[in-house]
């Protein structure tokens, strides 16, 4: 996708394997058109903020949802949670945060920060592919953001 303009979701993953796993399970219920990648947090707050290599990009068109892993290089999935949720202008962004991790400190503080939802990757695709088509669904189709 080269229109950073029309993005719906926004993904934040740095491991290829699940990044393509995401993907193929949005596109299974068509909800992958808009679909951008990142793999790092830096990259992530670089998007969001239309900074860097993003700054062309309008600040008006925030993704419908961001699905977050918290694992991640340069800067943490917690730490990008943060930033979003500390800031006006995309607080009201839904975050879902995907993860491999069920520790409990990493799902209170997710929490704490601000996050919508919480998922852990299944190690099933099956499993995992209708947990993100699910996901999907919800937060494109069902849920009523904030105008």
């Amino acid at each position: 996708m080269t229109d950073t303009e029309a993005v719906d979701i926004l993904l934040v993953e740095d491991n290829p394997q699940d990044a393509e796993l995401t993907t193929r399970a949005l596109k299974k219920n068509n909800l992958a058109n808009r679909l951008f990648t990142v793999e790092d947090g830096a990259e992530a707050l670089d998007f969001i903020f239309c900074r860097g290599k993003y700054a062309t990009r309008g600040n008006g068109h925030s993704p419908k949802v961001i699905l977050l892993d918290l694992k991640l290089p340069k800067v943490s999935g917690l730490e990008v949670l943060r930033a979003l949720k500390q800031d006006e202008k995309t607080r009201a962004i839904p975050v879902v945060i995907v993860t491999s991790s069920r520790e409990d400190p990493d799902i209170k503080t997710a929490y704490a920060l601000g996050a919508n939802s919480y998922v852990v990757k299944p190690v099933d695709f099956d499993a995992f592919a209708e947990a993100v088509s699910s996901l999907g669904l919800y937060w494109l189709l069902v849920n009523q953001p904030p105008r």
